[in-house]
């Protein structure tokens, strides 16, 4: 068996991609994390997750997110050409067991004998292929009432991830579980890399959803009513299913292993051996990229000069990164922080965060680049009384109409034309136009052609923060 293809009932991929990583600051932060970017090829982490589990056999995925991120999904969907089953909104974070518990209650509406595949979406597989048929490996067992999951084969001694103890064999590559371990001391990772029956726990799941949802009935009863309650009361809104907020607020904040997976014992693991990676740190990013013979990796516009095993990166067309004569170092330039650190501590790099956050330094937590459901904008120039800004806005996409009490605007079309309204007029501006929005005017704009436009913002006031919106139309449901 080498696809899902053959089984009567569909394998509803289930993404996970709430989470907000901080070991690779500065790309990822809270406000835009790594599985928005793209790290190790031209596709984000969440774009490469989706397609890995696209197939005969396998429905649209369900994705699992909050309401920050629920416009950056659906944008980068439609630009692979994906569409999605369901995209459930989480009221707040309550880790992996209520998000996966709400995703089979919501599948097993749709088809009780369905299985589901639960994957995180920030997690590197380059062989896509080989990991879809270590799925239809697993389906077989699944459709019996195993709970499978998928074990990497180590190939180091590392200290950031659980482990997974196989016991007897199930066959083809399967195994019964022995248990589970939490992350190692290094003697401990060595011992078990060294007994050659362990793997490491990547934290996917294959398992029917009758299954799923009768070992949390059994095993974290106190989180069932709660989170069935959430999903049936959930409400539709913009194509997004958000989850009642009164009974999803009431959970605690449980991983599905602590829940449900140690305390199975209806469980078998699949070891996989084709390439897996879950970018914890920079250190595993420079790992997954191209080398020279020296073991220097270079992203953007970098340089180096008698380098080892280095990681250089640009994120700016314009900001050039040069190392010279540096030895197990990364270096990873953002337009507004730079991060340089010695290979041995890219964990370390989340202290970095919050020393940060203690300084109350923006760059912290927001991105430069501020992402909207209409498209995004970034600050060029920001002064005492004044701010330039370049704002880029989707084919058919509209700003609310909105009004500010302490700023004006000026805006000049660079690319493409805007449809822009100031009080009761409504005209278009093309490129090379520009139009003045006094203080107060009620205004929008929106890009009614079929390709981004692209304006420059000129701000000028008293006060040129973000919560000066009074909106009063809004097609995205802001408040």
């Amino acid at each position: 068996m080498t696809t899902p293809a053959s089984n009567a009932a569909p394998i509803y991929p289930v993404l996970l991609c709430g989470g907000s990583g901080t070991r690779l600051w500065p790309l990822s932060r809270k406000s835009y994390p790594k599985q928005f970017v793209p790290l190790v090829g031209d596709q984000t982490l969440f774009q490469a997750s989706a397609l890995r589990l696209t197939g005969d056999g396998f429905a649209d995925p369900v994705i699992v997110t909050n309401s920050d991120f629920r416009f950056i999904v659906t944008e980068q969907l439609a630009a692979i050409g994906r569409e999605h089953s369901a995209l459930m909104i989480e009221p707040s974070a309550r880790n992996t067991a209520p998000a996966i518990l709400a995703a089979a209650l919501w599948i097993e509406a749709q088809n009780p004998d369905a299985l589901m595949l639960v994957a995180p979406s920030d997690h590197v597989v380059p062989d896509g292929a080989a990991f879809r048929a270590a799925v239809a490996a697993g389906t077989e067992l699944a459709q019996s009432g195993k709970m499978v999951t998928f074990g990497i084969k180590p190939t180091y001694a590392e200290t950031g991830y659980g482990y997974i103890e196989c016991a007897g064999a199930l066959g083809e590559g399967a195994h019964d579980v022995a248990r589970f371990t939490e992350k190692p001391d290094a003697e401990t990772a060595q011992k078990m890399l060294d007994a050659g029956n362990f793997l490491w726990n990547a934290g996917i799941f294959l398992f029917s959803v009758k299954t799923v949802i009768a070992a949390f009935e059994a095993h974290a009863s106190a989180m069932t009513t709660p989170v069935r309650d959430a999903v049936e009361n959930a409400l539709p809104d913009l194509g997004f299913l958000r989850l009642a907020p009164e009974p999803w607020n009431k959970l605690g904040d449980v991983s599905v292993d602590y829940a449900i997976m140690e305390k199975a014992d209806n469980l078998a693991v699949i070891g996989f051996d084709q390439g897996w990676s879950d970018l914890g740190g920079w250190d595993a990013v420079w790992r997954e990229l191209p080398h020279d013979d020296n073991g220097v990796a270079l992203t953007g516009p970098a340089t180096a000069i008698d380098c080892e095993n280095t990681l250089l990166r640009s994120e700016d067309d314009e900001l050039e990164v040069v190392g010279i004569g540096l030895k197990n170092v990364l270096a990873v330039a953002m337009p507004d922080a730079v991060l340089i650190a010695d290979m041995s501590r890219a964990q370390d790099v989340k202290k970095a965060v919050t020393a940060l956050k203690a300084k109350r330094a923006k760059q912290a937590e927001m991105f430069p680049k501020d992402h909207r459901p209409w498209g995004w904008f970034e600050s060029l120039v920001i002064g005492n009384r004044f701010q330039v800004k370049r704002i880029v806005v989707h084919p058919g996409a509209s700003l609310s109409l909105q009004s500010h009490h302490h700023r004006a605007e000026h805006w000049i079309v660079v690319e493409g034309t805007a449809e822009v309204t100031i009080d009761e007029t409504v005209q278009l501006v093309t490129e090379n136009q520009s139009v003045y929005i006094p203080l107060g005017a009620v205004h929008r704009m929106k890009n009614p052609g079929k390709l981004p436009m692209v304006l420059i913002e000129v701000q000028t006031g008293s006060y040129l923060g973000e919560d000066d919106i009074v909106r009063y139309e809004d097609i995205y449901a802001r408040s």
